[in-house]
């Protein structure tokens, strides 16, 4: 699986930027890049770009998980990939995405908005997604084959 790292976005850096931090803030984020095993300058910038984006959309965070970094949507367990992957399932209706994943339509319409800035991020998880299930379900078909043998 393709591991994705919302720290650099499409792979490109092109501004320079310095800033002072407060006293204290270098030590944390050496520290907490120690133990993510990156480097603090990556760390930071991915501290800048996931928050400039949850400023835009207050309703994403950003979780880690075994396909990588991925936007999701607050307080529902859910990334934002599912959530577009079930609106396209349901026909682009997100009041019956939000009736069928049992969650308020304001959230799916938050994780709509998103989608409609970073689409070809989503797209590309919706993508991997589903390439992995196409590979276990090859899996499973091969399991089952090999029991009626």
């Amino acid at each position: 699986m393709v591991r994705r790292d919302t720290g650099w976005y499409g792979g490109r850096v092109s501004d320079h930027y310095t800033l002072r931090l407060p006293p204290g803030t270098t030590a944390r984020l050496e520290h907490r890049a120690k133990r993510c095993g990156r480097p603090p300058r990556s760390l930071a910038q991915r501290y800048v770009e996931e928050g400039l984006r949850h400023d835009d959309h207050p309703l994403i965070h950003f979780v880690d998980g075994p396909s990588g970094r991925r936007a999701s949507l607050l307080g529902t367990g859910l990334d934002v990939w599912e959530i577009i992957a079930t609106v396209r399932e349901n026909g682009n209706d997100p009041e019956t995405t939000a009736e069928y994943l049992a969650v308020p339509q304001g959230l799916v319409e938050a994780a709509i908005a998103y989608y409609g800035e970073f689409r070809e991020e989503i797209d590309e998880e919706i993508a991997l997604n589903h390439a992995e299930w196409e590979l276990g379900h090859a899996a499973w078909q091969a399991g089952r084959r090999a029991l009626e043998e």
